[in-house]
Formats: structure tokens, sequence, C-alpha cells
């Protein structure tokens, strides 16, 4: 009989994840039904979102009950089927089947992940998978930038960030970025070509912006909130556009988060603010994978995997996405690719 590990939320979290809030535990795995898959994880997605869905605040899903599978985005291959969609070997999306070594779903609840030559399964996790999907939604859907206007991009060296400017500056803006750490910065400008990058954790932001800034800024495509929120926002220009991704600043904080410093400015100055959630896009993926599936293929779309090995070590990985201290897209590798 097949065992699955599986990592249960125990407690919320209060502050940062601590040990005894999750629990990895073994099962074995029933029999299948008619239509069901059973699905052997090979790579799970590691997002800030995670931590929101740890908790019982306000959000966009349901919270993770206490006892449940810790909830998250994976893909991986077909062990075993009672479906005639997908076959056993065939390599899939699971949606947001959870931390655990093995799904067993309906044949539904899957989709294909398609096999372009030379791009990796990891690319499906990153730029071909959500997080591209966010960056595209974002910047071009939602912020809508035109040549030659002046675009931020906070977390600019996270997974969706470092995408979303890069599509920026495919359509002629001048892009700034916001990252923690002199190489990140040098990576944004010296490899993914932005004009230019700020140190957050070794600069004044706000300092910062007048100088790269110095007539305002059209566009924020915001992952952080907080203070650098704070710090753009006021910068902005009559008619400016704010792509409210996220605001991981204030994720491990109990309580609402704080909001602007001026709100009045967004009438004064006809600010548009739209926060999204790329669950609302899905319908329309197409769309972004046209543009980017070339871009990933021709290789003018730059983009990292940061993998940590073993669901073992899910708990402590996901940590690294509050600390910075991760480098691109994060991704555990559950199991061997096929």
């Amino acid at each position: 009989m097949t065992t699955n590990r599986q990592w249960i939320l125990r407690h919320r979290p209060v502050g940062d994840i601590k040990p005894g809030d999750l629990e990895l535990v073994s099962t074995p795995v029933r029999a299948l039904a008619d239509k069901e898959v059973l699905v052997r994880t090979v790579y799970l997605s590691l997002d800030p979102t995670n931590r929101i869905w740890m908790s019982d605040q306000d959000q966009y899903l349901p919270p993770i009950d206490v006892g449940d599978v810790v909830r998250g985005g994976g893909m991986g291959v077909v062990e075993q089927s009672r479906s005639e969609r997908y076959p056993v070997g065939a390599v899939v999306n699971t949606g947001l089947g959870g931390w655990q070594d093995y799904l067993l779903t309906h044949e539904d609840a899957l989709s294909p992940v398609p096999a372009i030559p030379g791009v990796p399964l990891t690319a499906y996790m990153s730029v071909l998978g959500a997080t591209g999907l966010t960056a595209w939604f974002g910047m071009v859907d939602i912020c809508k930038p035109q040549p030659g206007e002046t675009v931020v991009v906070s977390a600019a060296a996270g997974a969706v960030g470092s995408i979303a400017g890069q599509l920026a500056k495919a359509r002629g803006c001048r892009v700034i970025g916001i990252a923690g750490g002199a190489e990140k910065c040098r990576w944004l400008v010296d490899d993914l070509g932005f004009d230019a990058a700020i140190d957050y954790k070794n600069e004044d932001v706000g300092s910062a912006l007048d100088r790269l800034a110095p007539n305002g800024i059209d566009c924020d495509f915001e992952n952080v909130g907080g203070a650098i929120m704070n710090a753009v926002v006021s910068r902005m220009n009559n008619f400016g556009r704010v792509a409210l991704c996220g605001m991981i600043s204030t994720y491990n904080a109990e309580g609402p988060a704080p909001g602007l410093d001026d709100f009045a400015g967004i009438l004064m100055r006809r600010l548009m603010i739209k926060g999204f959630i790329i669950i609302d896009y899905l319908p329309r993926a197409g769309e972004a994978f046209a543009e980017l599936a070339p871009l990933v293929m021709s290789g003018q779309l730059k983009w990292k995997a940061h993998v940590v090995e073993g669901l073992e070590n899910a708990a402590e990985a996901v940590k690294l996405l509050f600390s910075g201290a991760h480098d691109g897209k994060l991704m555990v590798r559950v199991s061997p690719e096929p």
C-alpha cells in the first residue's frame, strides 16, 4: 500500500511559523474510484499566500482548517489512473493540491502541462505558471505601461517582480526595481536590463526615488506594501496606476494591515489602485501564455528557480520568502522528474 506524507496545519501561526504549527504525518492512500487519478508530486510551489491561508484573517479563499493538509500549488506525474483523460505517466498541474507526496483526486481537478522542447519543468512552476501569469496580468492588463513612462516594481528580484519589470521594459518604459541587497540589485540592472535598482536594506527608498524618478512615477507593480508602498505611491503622477499584487511586509503581522499615509492623494492625483488575485484571470491565461511562451523559448525573458530538496523541508523553506534569502521562484522538489 502506498503511504502519503502530508503537512498538516496544527495551530494557526502567530507571527512567524513556529515548530508545532505544522506537522508532517503519514497516511495510507485509498483505492481509486472511477475517473480518479493518483498523482505523485514532483514540484511544490512556495508562495507568500501560503502564510495567509494558514491564518483566519479575511482573505480571498477560505482559510485552511486546523487539521487539514496545508494548501499549495503543485505539479506532478500520474502514477495510477482510472481516467481516460490522464493515463499513467501524464504530467499534470495539480492546482492547489497541497503539501503532500501524493494527490488522489478527480480528473476534473487537474490540467495538462504542455511539453515545449528545451523548456524545463520548473518553468511551469514559474514564468509559464501562476508566477508568469501574475506578472503579465498585473503589468499588462492593470498597469498598462506606455512607452516612456516610469515604472517601479517592488520585490523586483522576486519571481513575479522580475518578470513584471522585464515586461515593462519590453514596452519601452523606464523601470526602477526595489530589492534587498547589492547582488539582487546588480542582477536587475546588469542581467535583466532594469534602468535602476534601489537597495531598500541599505538606502532610503524615498530619497532614492526622488533621485531616480525626478519627474514622478506612472506605474507601481506593488508586492510589498507598508512603508515601501507609501514611498512609491506618494510620488506618483496624475492618473498613475498601481497593480496591488501583494503586501508581503504585513503577512506575519497581527491585525489589519496599515494603509496609505496620504489616502487623499489617490483622489487629488486620480490614481487607480487595483488589487488582483491570479485565480480571477485563469480563464484568460491564454492571452498571457501567447506572449510569455515565445519570450521564454527565445531566451529573451529571464527567470530563476530556487529549488529546495525534499517535502520534509517545506515548512522551513517557506520562511525564506519572508527573509528574502531565496533567489528566484521558490519551490520544493518532492520527487524526481519523470
